[in-house]
């Protein structure tokens, strides 16, 4: 799905096949965001480079086609690259000193500021782009010192998968708080089968699953070692402790937790709508999805945002920036968010839409409900997020091996995040 490097933002390369074509065609009713601009008579610019990281054939080509049928709205072909996530930065930072970055660049939302902050990136208000109502933490994540420089067609977060049956079987309710948590997962443990699984290992993958325990918990990445913090930490140990998760989870990826929640050996995990096609693809499983479990009842959980903006570098040619915005535009089309999302399995970033596609893909309704009150990863902390994101996989690390109790292993993150 994603290097260890990356944070986990992006979906499973697994892909739905269909759906390219209703794209192109949804495509084709977009009208473009910017002003004046070029057009497509002589001597006016006829084609523009975008730049992702979808080197996955099928949704290479499924971007693609989408970016195709956005140029023709606007009268430009677009010339798709993608290359390796790990790649995708650096190769993005030598353009920029170079002064050669794509006309529409696509950057993982918790790199957006990164680059912003280098100059490279056009404000999107310069080209009248609509951006009403998306989600506050989809905004938050593609702005940076006040001017929002990218939006997001679809987003992602995470939830808590349940094996209904094995519910069922052991009369557990679904979780909702920590105490059900903790008590239905001791009870659906048994020989050959833990409770419940999470990813934790030592990248960022590991801090993006433990997030929505520290922050749903009043916890802050500006502060970590905090009682709340470890609070959040305890509840993982504990889980650990008492043999309803596995140690493994120290070295699981999110693809492994689905994989051992695919074949029996677990009866919840925490993870991504991703994670969907293959749960669809196994035989005699059925899976429910619920929101991660809060600490008190009635609360509301807190989750990170994961998905891609969509951006318009600086350039020489201000009409291929204007094609590039009015392609962007396109992209987020309401029409083009909704048939992405169904195609992948994401969540449209406008909150009507989305409200519309809880209705008619109930099982992303939980996912929906959570990317209302999503945060992204930069909002506190901006260009600084990777060091407290280090700290806090690194503290995951320490405290569920035992070297360390969660204070001492917030402790040592904090020091990590604060780090020259």
């Amino acid at each position: 799905m994603i290097t260890p490097a990356r944070p986990p933002a992006r979906r499973s390369a697994a892909r739905l096949g269909a759906g390219i074509a209703t794209l192109a065609l949804v495509a084709t009713g977009c009208g473009g965001g910017g002003g004046a601009g070029a057009g497509s008579a002589p001597g006016k610019v006829t084609s523009i480079t975008a730049l992702d990281y979808y080197t996955d054939q099928t949704e290479h080509a499924q971007w693609g086609e989408l970016l195709a049928a956005c140029g023709g709205t606007v009268g430009v072909t677009v010339e798709q690259t993608s290359v390796p996530g790990a790649s995708l930065i650096p190769n993005v930072l030598q353009q920029a000193s170079s002064r050669t970055l794509p006309d529409l660049l696509m950057l993982d939302n918790p790199d957006l500021q990164q680059i912003a902050q280098t100059g490279a990136l056009t404000p999107l208000d310069q080209y009248g782009i609509d951006s009403s109502g998306f989600a506050k933490g989809i905004l938050s994540a593609s702005t940076y010192d006040g001017k929002l420089y990218g939006l997001a067609p679809d987003v992602n977060t995470i939830a808590l998968f349940y094996n209904k049956d094995m519910l069922a079987k052991a009369g557990v309710a679904v979780p909702r708080t920590w105490a059900e948590l903790k008590a239905g997962a001791a009870r659906l443990t048994r020989p050959g089968r833990y409770g419940m699984a999470v990813d934790a290992n030592a990248t960022f993958e590991g801090t993006w699953q433990f997030l929505p325990f520290l922050w749903s918990n009043g916890g802050d990445e500006k502060q970590l070692a905090t009682p709340q913090a470890a609070q959040a930490l305890q509840l993982w140990v504990d889980l650990v402790k008492s043999g309803s998760m596995s140690k493994s989870v120290l070295n699981w990826t999110q693809s492994d937790v689905s994989d051992q929640f695919v074949a029996g050996r677990t009866a919840m995990m925490i993870n991504g709508p991703w994670r969907i096609s293959a749960l669809n693809e196994a035989k005699n499983l059925h899976w429910g999805v619920a929101p991660i479990p809060v600490p008190q009842a009635g609360q509301n959980p807190v989750t990170p945002l994961g998905g891609e903006v969509w951006t318009v570098p600086q350039s020489a040619s201000k009409a291929r920036q204007e094609k590039a915005a009015q392609v962007l535009a396109c992209l987020n089309d309401s029409a083009n968010m909704l048939a992405l999302a169904k195609q992948h399995f994401t969540v449209p970033s406008r909150s009507a839409v989305a409200a519309q596609y809880a209705e008619q893909v109930p099982s992303m309704a939980a996912f929906v409900q959570s990317v209302e009150a999503a945060r992204a990863r930069t909002g506190e902390l901006g260009v600084k997020w990777p060091q407290a994101a280090t700290g806090i996989y690194t503290a995951i690390q320490y405290a569920l091996t035992g070297e360390q109790t969660p204070e001492e292993a917030l402790q040592h993150a904090q020091q990590i995040a604060t780090s020259p």
